[in-house]
């Protein structure tokens, strides 16, 4: 009986700095909270500040966690790669 082998293959990327990653969130969330600030605001103004943050942190994180950060990943590795070709 053999099991199944996983090959790895190299990045081409290497995965982001810290800052770059800092970076990379800011870029994604602070977009986010704003839009999301101006469409729910009017709805969300009458409930106390730590329910309308726990509202808009349980819309905002799986927008930026699984909409926004998957792009934003696939953008920088092309910037990079560009430049690894440049």
């Amino acid at each position: 009986m053999s099991t199944p082998q996983t090959h790895h293959r190299a990045s081409p990327v290497p995965p982001p700095t810290k800052h770059q990653l800092a970076l990379m969130i800011w870029v994604a969330v602070f977009p986010t909270l704003t839009v999301l600030n101006l469409l729910l605001g009017d709805s969300l103004a009458d409930l106390p500040s730590v329910l309308r943050t726990f509202v808009l942190a349980t819309v905002a994180v799986p927008i930026v966690i699984y909409g926004l950060m998957p792009r934003l990943h696939k953008f920088r590795a092309h910037i990079l790669m560009r430049r690894a070709t440049a």
